[in-house]
């Protein structure tokens, strides 16, 4: 088996660290990655590997991309 030597699939460190509402976050990552597929920046794709959901969840976390809750 050889050793994968890519970016971090996904930040699982901060997901560890993270102690606020873990559904509001999936929320924001899940709309963030599609926001990031339809964009079709073809170098951030293979940048990434076609991984937009693990890029989606980083820049949430690392605060990169900022979420706010709509008024119901």
């Amino acid at each position: 088996m050889g050793v994968y030597c890519g970016i971090m699939i996904f930040p699982l460190e901060e997901l560890i660290e993270y102690d606020k509402n873990m559904y509001e976050i999936t929320v924001a990552s899940s709309r963030r990655s599609y926001q990031l597929s339809m964009l079709f920046d073809k170098e951030l794709k293979e940048e990434y590997e076609g991984k937009m959901v693990a890029l989606a969840a980083r820049q949430v976390f690392t605060q990169e991309v900022e979420f706010r809750l709509e008024a119901e």
